[in-house]
């Protein structure tokens, strides 16, 4: 499959209309409701909380100080309180079964609202700017539910198949190769490299350029997009950070659908214009599910991706003795990913709500109660995991992991996400074989999302 899109040039994108004071006003109200609801309040409970003991918040406020290791204690106090831990705001668990019971049950409901429920409820639904994309947003595939998620989900798979990412496998190499040969002038120079930016972002939100049939001449807007949209995945932003997210999303949203509209017109071979084509020819797909889709895609597949390659790249150089297993026996790489999506997954969790009473574990949960499931001490559960503290490429079962999370919800891009884990760590690896990650790197002080921020490297 070409990921090609076609060259001619996209219009211009639609200007926004002026807002009156008023609308600028209630603008500005709902705009602090939302960081206050998503981020200010529960940022500010949870360090309360975590100075009274509270595991919940010490894990939260462990996560953002940017120091990995940080968070292994705390998982293990909670595993070590049983199969789910009531702290003072929801429950956690860390056992592997029961996340992805959570996860598969139709008794939650994703997030950790429920939609016109409850007073906060009612504050957020009345916050919501309807045609505000991003991947927290309804209709963003990450938060509706069945009916519309089945529809909705089954229509989106019909694009992106796992033929259709293997399609991309080729390009994927080519991008990677391209990027790899801008980095051999440096290489010769023995000057350290801060792979992040040249390489772990730069390969994933190329692809992604490709997905959505960007223009060459768009290309960089694109990437800018999807660097500063990227964080709303996460928790605690300060509100000038929120601004910034949702001012990237909505410039993002105006030049989306100048960008569809270009597409309709010079349909490619893109994924983007594959789904134009499901919108035309079937009505499945409303303008604002297309409209969703592309910015999930933009927000949730490009960071993590990044923070796959960045922690892959870390633990390869930090366990010397897998990478020599890898170049012994290539056939590995695959379930390396997953060894490194099992060990430092890009996301730590993701929460849920109760749409009923129900029982979990064999403990009673009432409806409007929140269980957050966490991923990365899932994924490190004993249990399951033999040696869950080692990191293995041999492991038989790595891909048992819950990185990608489970049930209805489990992510759509997990195919692409592991082929170009698999393709860019193999590439970068057999070019340079000797890469060493020297002093000086810094791991992100997101709460959610998991990765390194800067990774100095020498590549040779």
């Amino acid at each position: 499959m070409s990921a090609q899109p076609s060259l001619a040039p996209a219009p211009p994108a639609p200007t926004r209309a002026p807002q009156s004071l008023r609308e600028r006003a209630v603008g500005g109200v709902k705009q602090r409701v939302r960081w206050g609801l998503g981020h200010g309040l529960p940022s500010r409970l949870m360090h309360r909380a975590a100075k009274r003991g509270d595991l919940q918040g010490q894990l939260v406020t462990r996560t953002g100080s940017g120091d990995s290791s940080a968070l292994w204690p705390i998982v293990e106090q909670v595993r070590a309180s049983g199969p789910i831990h009531k702290s003072s705001f929801a429950y956690v668990t860390v056992s592997l079964p029961v996340v992805r019971e959570v996860l598969t049950s139709n008794d939650f409901h994703a997030g950790v609202f429920l939609p016109g429920e409850g007073p906060l409820g009612k504050l957020a639904l009345w916050a919501e700017e309807p045609e505000r994309i991003g991947p927290l947003n309804p209709p963003s595939l990450l938060v509706v539910e069945p009916p519309e998620h089945t529809r909705y989900r089954k229509l989106v798979t019909r694009v992106f198949t796992v033929k259709a990412v293997e399609e991309l496998r080729q390009r994927t190499q080519e991008i990677a190769d391209r990027l790899l040969d801008d980095l051999e002038a440096r290489a010769a120079a023995g000057e350290p490299v801060d792979i992040v930016p040249t390489y772990c972002a730069a390969l994933p939100v190329t692809v992604i350029a490709e997905i959505l049939g960007v223009p060459e001449a768009d290309r960089q807007r694109v990437l800018d997009f999807g660097t500063a949209a990227a964080p709303s995945l996460d928790l605690g932003l300060s509100f000038g950070e929120m601004r910034a997210v949702e001012a990237a999303l909505d410039d993002f949203r105006t030049w989306l659908v100048g960008h569809l509209e270009h597409l309709r017109e010079n349909r490619g071979d893109d994924l983007l214009s594959r789904l134009v084509a499901i919108q035309d020819e079937d009505g499945g797909l409303s303008q604002a599910e297309l409209l969703a889709t592309a910015g999930l895609v933009l927000a949730a597949g490009f960071e993590t991706t990044v923070n796959l390659l960045s922690n892959g790249t870390a633990l390869l150089h930090e366990h010397p003795e897998q990478r020599a297993l890898l170049r012994e026996d290539p056939s590995l790489w695959g379930n390396a990913v997953d060894e490194v999506l099992r060990y430092d997954p890009p996301v730590l969790l993701t929460g849920r709500t109760a749409l009923r009473d129900t029982t979990v574990a064999g403990r009673q949960v009432t409806a409007g109660s929140v269980v957050t499931t966490l991923l990365a001490g899932a994924n490190r559960d004993p249990e399951v995991f033999t040696d869950p503290h080692t990191f293995d490429v041999t492991r038989e079962n790595a891909r048992d992991h819950v990185a990608f999370s489970a049930g209805r919800h489990y992510c759509l891009g997990a195919a692409l996400a592991r082929m170009e884990g698999e393709v860019g760590l193999k590439a970068l690896h057999d070019r340079f074989p000797d890469l060493a990650v020297v002093p000086g790197g810094t791991r992100r002080p997101t709460r959610i999302l998991r990765g390194w921020e800067t990774l100095p490297v020498r590549l040779s």
